[in-house]
């Protein structure tokens, strides 16, 4: 079971992991073309990750450095977006940069309840783009997705979408998810799926049922217990990050 364990997290880490999210962004361009998640590369979330996931880690503390991660998150999943390049003049020369698109085209939604805390980070650093809202709960008992509420803005078809959710375990939330964006209009290649924690059987389940939509993650673990809980995991997100454990 350990040698499993194991080969497990490699498998993971060789498959999945990705250095550039603009890269990711290009080699996926073609219709139909499954994206490589990328990966969130910073030295800072090896500490982050050991707070969070610390079963003894209190609502505050885990609160706290769960904002810190998801403003790393939130960054990386932004500059994912289609970028323009632009050449700018410094005071002691030029420097060959990129814009991204403006705020009025872009619409951060939230996976409610967990997903809040994430589009908090995305507002904390771009407070001009627009809300939607969805409401999805699993069914414990089968562990399947039922949705209970969408609210996205009129002319979101429009728009470039940063879908958000924490976790993504057997990808059904995800993926009814990106079904209720589809549904209004939304081309799945303008869709960035941004969580923090995800797993094998997630990813899977997402990319074969919207091969164009792009995922960025901090970290993706090793996979599901019986329960379909995320292995390492962190135990509820939503519970931990908003102190209703």
């Amino acid at each position: 079971r350990r040698r499993g364990a194991r080969l497990m997290r490699c498998a993971a880490r060789s498959i999945w992991a990705c250095t550039s999210a603009r890269a990711s962004s290009a080699a996926g361009s073609r219709a139909g073309m499954v994206h490589e998640p990328v990966l969130v590369q910073s030295r800072a979330l090896k500490h982050l990750f050991t707070v969070i996931r610390d079963e003894d880690t209190s609502p505050q503390a885990f609160a706290e450095h769960a904002s810190r991660l998801m403003r790393l998150l939130a960054e990386e999943a932004i500059a994912m977006l289609p970028a323009t390049k632009r050449t700018v003049i410094t005071p002691c020369g030029e420097f060959e940069g990129e814009d991204l698109p403006d705020a009025s085209s872009v619409c951060a939604v939230s996976v409610v309840r967990a997903g809040d805390s994430l589009l908090e980070a995305v507002r904390a650093v771009w407070p001009a783009v627009s809300v939607g809202k969805i409401l999805i709960q699993r069914d414990e008992e089968t562990a399947l997705p039922r949705l209970f509420y969408c609210k996205l803005p009129p002319n979101i078809a429009s728009k470039h979408v940063l879908l958000l959710d924490p976790m993504l375990a057997t990808g059904g939330s995800a993926v009814k998810a990106v079904e209720e964006l589809v549904g209004a209009g939304v081309a799945p290649d303008r869709i960035v799926f941004a969580n923090v924690v995800a797993c094998p059987e997630g990813i899977a389940a997402l990319q074969n049922a919207f091969p164009a939509v792009r995922i960025v993650t901090c970290a993706v673990d090793e996979g599901l217990n019986e329960k379909k809980y995320i292995v390492p995991g962190l135990g509820d997100y939503g519970d931990r990050y908003f102190g209703t454990v």
